[in-house]
Parts: C-alpha cells; structure tokens; sequence
C-alpha cells in the first residue's frame, strides 16, 4: 500500500498528524504481511484464532465502518446480536476465495477514503451518538477526532498481532 498522505502545504497541523499516524501504522501492518503467500496468510502460527491475512481484513472492515460512522452516524454500524454474530467473526477470517492481494487493496481503498475524510470534513468536532452495544456506553457520543484516534490505535494494535503472527511464521521482524 502506497504513502496516503498528502503535501504538509495542504494538510497541516492536527489533520497532518493523523493523517502520518495512519499512514506509519498502516505500514507497519502492511509491511508485515509483505511477501506472503496466501496460503501463509491463513495460518494460525499460534494458539489465537488470528491470522494474518484475518487481521488485514478486519482492519479494513473496521476502518470502513468508523470512516462510514464519521459520515452518517449510527446507521454505520450493523445490529450486533446473535443473527450477526457470524458476520462479525468472519471479519477475522481470510476465506477461500480471497487473496492476500485483493484484501490489500481493499484496504488501499478504505484508506484513502479515510485520508480524504480527515482532509476535508468539516470540522473534527463533528461527533454522532453511538449506536445500542453492549461495548458501548449508553447515550455516549463520539468525535470525529476520537475516531480517527480509535482507527490509529485499532491499526497499530494489529500490526502488533500481525509482528507476532508472522514471526512465528518465518522469523521475518517487522522492527528488527
């Protein structure tokens, strides 16, 4: 996945630093899974469910929801009980028919949406009440800012998962 951030001339300040805060944790995830084969991308090196291929994955799906969030609200997110609990798991899993390539570029996608939302939105300040979950607080509202904040950390988390997963693999660091 290529750089999506864009000339400091044009984005500065707050903006710009989430925009290199994406961008470097992206990387690092990306960078992870470079060079993998598909088949790579599926394994479970450990006794976690995850893979590397499920993380890339998940980080898309979860980007795309809160960038969707961001824009309309509540609405973005799906009901979560137990007729979409499945769908929710299967964000972890690389099926079959998928490609480490096609997940990548997914994710190149997602990003610069998301890169074009913290450029232009209007303001950062914009917030949405969040929708009935049990992980959520009832009533509780969240910012744009502290969005791009969540995908910041959602992402770099990951690309931790991601480090451990694919050293396990072949021994490849991502730091190191």
């Amino acid at each position: 996945m290529t750089s999506t951030a864009v000339p400091t001339e044009t984005t500065t300040g707050e903006r710009a630093d989430l925009l290199d805060a994406l961008t470097t944790h992206r990387r690092f995830l990306t960078h992870t899974v470079q060079g993998l084969t598909d088949e790579q991308a599926r394994l479970r090196p450990t006794v976690s469910e995850l893979t590397l291929g499920g993380l890339v994955k998940h980080v898309t799906a979860t980007e795309r929801t809160w960038a969707e969030f961001v824009v309309v609200g509540p609405a973005a997110f799906p009901a979560f009980d137990e007729s979409t609990a499945a769908d929710w798991a299967a964000e972890f899993t690389m099926l079959p028919e998928e490609t480490l390539a096609g997940l990548l570029s997914d994710y190149a996608v997602v990003a610069a949406r998301t890169d074009e939302l913290v450029r232009t939105l209007p303001s950062l300040d914009t917030a949405h009440r969040l929708p009935e979950a049990p992980w959520f607080t009832p009533g509780a509202s969240r910012s744009a800012r502290r969005v791009f904040l969540h995908m910041i950390a959602e992402t770099a988390q990951h690309a931790g998962h991601a480090d451990v997963l694919r050293e396990t693999i072949d021994g490849q660091k991502t730091m190191g």
